[in-house]
């Protein structure tokens, strides 16, 4: 039996949040990991602007947005109840001004920039998700859902490009709740290692344990 497709790159933020959708919601799929120097030609035909992650369907339907490919996963089979409440406003605090200061705080060659101007500015907005914190476990509830999952491969992120610094940050409860995501079953089966594919080789389904 076919499985969709997902080309992906183990180290993406947004390829490990459509890969975690894809095993919470016990979705198979054929993972192709992607060497970014040398994209597959068949990932480029699917989806031109050559980013991951895309998702072929059986159908031969393609999805190359990570929050695309978490909805649809979850519209099949959600048993967390991923869906519930509205995570639209955190997730578009994440993917807009979170990952402009990430991407200048852990790329300042690539971008001219000032790294200690965007780290403090990104720890500013996760300044506001430890206030969220307060309340609950998790962002929305006490149960993890589509926020912190859609969320946390970028703080992770934040966390690793200086760990001596997030780690002194007054955040604790950010802090805690990094490290029990990072920690579970579903983003360790999330991080399989498997070598970049090349056309021909036997397929590698991602599945949960």
């Amino acid at each position: 039996m076919p499985y969709p497709v997902l080309y992906s790159f183990r180290r993406c933020p947004y390829a490990m949040r459509a890969r975690m959708a894809l095993l919470v919601s016990g979705t198979p799929c054929e993972l192709r990991e992607v060497k970014l120097s040398k994209k597959p030609d068949a990932m480029i035909a699917a989806s031109p602007k050559g980013t991951v992650p895309v998702l072929v369907q059986t159908s031969g339907a393609v999805l190359d947005e990570s929050i695309d490919i978490m909805q649809w996963a979850l519209r099949r089979n959600d048993p967390e109840g991923w869906l519930q409440g509205d995570a639209a406003t955190i997730i578009a605090t994440n993917d807009g001004p979170f990952k402009h200061h990430l991407d200048r705080y852990k790329y300042p060659s690539r971008h001219g920039s000032d790294p200690k101007e965007h780290r403090e500015a990104g720890a500013t907005i996760l300044a506001g998700l430890e206030e969220r914190l307060q309340s609950g476990s998790n962002l929305m509830r006490e149960q993890r859902s589509l926020a912190d999952m859609a969320v946390m491969p970028f703080v992770r992120q934040f966390a690793e490009t200086d760990r001596s610094f997030f780690d002194g940050l007054p955040l604790p409860q950010v802090q805690h709740w990094l490290d029990r995501h990072l920690q579970s079953a579903l983003f360790r089966n999330a991080m399989l290692r498997v070598d970049p594919w090349q056309p021909g080789d036997p397929p590698v389904v991602l599945v949960a344990d």
